[in-house]
């Protein structure tokens, strides 16, 4: 997480989640854009995914209690020691 939209308000939050759900569950990825008879088609520049997790990071820095908070999990494999070796015996 970068902390993209930390300092707007719980509403703009929510606002930015909800139009990331709505794209992520429409499946677009491109905006369309016409004015005066022109029309240009780009790729957004934020993409719903990493908007979705911004908006939910910064939810979770404005009200943890609310939002809940972000925890990095950290797996360790123990399993991977050289059986063979005896090193430390």
């Amino acid at each position: 997480m970068q902390g993209l939209f930390i300092g707007l308000t719980e509403d703009e939050l929510l606002a930015i989640k909800a139009k990331a759900v709505q794209l992520i569950t429409e499946g677009k990825t491109l905006m369309s854009y016409s004015d005066s008879g022109s029309s240009a088609t780009r790729q957004m520049v934020l993409p719903a995914k990493e908007m979705l997790a911004e908006a939910l990071y910064g939810l979770s820095q404005l009200d943890p209690k609310k939002y809940g908070r972000r925890r990095n999990v950290i797996n360790v494999r123990y399993d991977n020691r050289n059986n063979d070796s005896n090193y430390g015996l």
